[in-house]
């Protein structure tokens, strides 16, 4: 019975080697490499989650500057879009007035700059799209200017002008960034020829060729004021194009010596005219001169000169103004026909004969007038006085070309 019994017991082990060893031998794991591996397959599965949440964290974003729903933005600096984890493909910024900024990206497409800043009290629309993304929009409004400044120009637009006609601007504030405004304001002429501003004051700009315009010439004035900052503080407003033309050539020129001017057209002469000019006490000026104001009459009246109550003549024919300073070439019906021609006698003024009424079709006086435009150019010789201060009228061709481009900003 003892034999049995431990017999039966070496079986029951036999049998559990036997099993275990054919598992193993058909490469079928216990059961704790079972439970391994589950564990291996639970690790596997979180990290595929992380996988995936990372990458769903990476997803492009898109940042523009000045923030979305700024209502005060600055208008000094360009507008600028980025973005994180990704590459942007396109933008595009829109101004409620209708105008777009155009703009570049960087090597790696990550930024977008705008190539010019925004303009002041402008809403803007900023639409953006990253590769592999949906488009984000934002906007924002820049601030308005505090103090601003603007430039009135001579000639007018669209006018046709003498060959001395300089592009003049006057502005209404002192400028004292002189490059920055001057960089803003351009001048081109068709035929093409080099013009050069030069700054009278800190609040005049005059732009010429070196020799006087070639009959024919169409002038483009470029103002891009708007938002250029002229002053501390001060910013201009103009964004626009203007054209001028240049008629044929008409040059005066007045020899005093003589008392006779000679006005040549295109090269040739003319016609020739007596005159009378300043006295040995009120000389005329010497020197280039462009007609800047024509009156079919006007009053002339010595105290707006210095010249107390000497005269007031209300009834001037036919004057033509040549400095701001008030010398004129124009008709006198009050002195004698034998002045002209023989005698200086004027407060400074060019005189030719005329007829009260300026209506007199045979006098000098008329033909002249009748004969010039805004622009032409009257040279004065022999007067006895010194040449005239460039910056009194739009006489700046009395500099040399050398003088004239030192007082550019640029």
């Amino acid at each position: 019975m003892g034999v049995a019994h431990i017999s039966n017991r070496s079986e029951q082990s036999s049998r559990k080697w036997s099993r275990r060893g054919l598992l193993t031998v058909l490469g079928i794991a216990p059961a704790a490499a079972v439970l391994t591996g589950c564990s291996g397959s639970a690790e596997a599965s979180q990290g595929a989650a992380r996988t995936a949440t990372k990458a769903a964290a990476k997803r492009p974003t898109i940042s523009v500057t000045p923030a979305d729903g700024t209502t005060k933005a600055g208008f000094s600096s360009p507008v600028e879009v980025t973005v994180t984890d990704g590459t942007l493909a396109s933008v595009r910024v829109t101004g409620n007035d209708g105008s777009t900024l155009a703009g570049s990206f960087n090597a790696a497409k990550t930024r977008w700059t705008s190539a010019g800043n925004p303009y002041s009290g402008t809403k803007y629309t900023v639409s953006a799209t990253a590769e592999g993304a949906s488009v984000r929009t934002a906007s924002f409004t820049t601030k308005s200017p505090g103090e601003t400044f603007v430039g009135y120009f001579t000639p007018e637009a669209d006018s046709t002008s003498g060959v001395g006609m300089p592009v003049s601007i006057n502005f209404t504030h002192a400028v004292t960034d002189r490059a920055a405004v001057q960089k803003a304001v351009t001048v081109t002429a068709e035929p093409a020829v080099e013009v050069v501003g030069h700054w009278f004051s800190d609040t005049r700009l005059d732009f010429r060729p070196e020799t006087y315009w070639a009959a024919g010439t169409k002038i483009t004035l470029s103002l891009r004021l708007k938002d250029v900052e002229g002053a501390d503080g001060v910013y201009g407003t103009q964004y626009k194009d203007v054209t001028f033309h240049i008629g044929r050539e008409q040059i005066s020129t007045v020899d005093l010596a003589a008392k006779e001017m000679t006005v040549r057209r295109n090269g040739t002469t003319y016609a020739t005219y007596p005159v009378s000019g300043g006295d040995a006490d009120h000389t005329t000026w010497s020197g280039i001169m462009v007609i800047s104001e024509r009156f079919k009459q006007t009053r002339m009246e010595s105290s707006t000169v210095g010249l107390g109550d000497e005269y007031d003549i209300s009834d001037v024919p036919h004057a033509q103004r040549l400095t701001t300073s008030g010398t004129f070439v124009h008709g006198n019906y009050w002195a004698s026909t034998a002045v002209f021609g023989h005698e200086n006698t004027s407060h400074g003024c060019v005189g030719l004969h005329d007829a009260k009424g300026a209506d007199d079709t045979s006098v000098a006086g008329y033909e002249f007038y009748d004969s010039s435009m805004l622009g032409d150019v009257v040279v004065v010789r022999n007067s006895g006085e010194r040449t005239v201060d460039p910056a009194n009228g739009l006489n700046g061709w009395n500099l040399s070309w050398a003088e004239w481009k030192k007082g550019s900003a640029l």
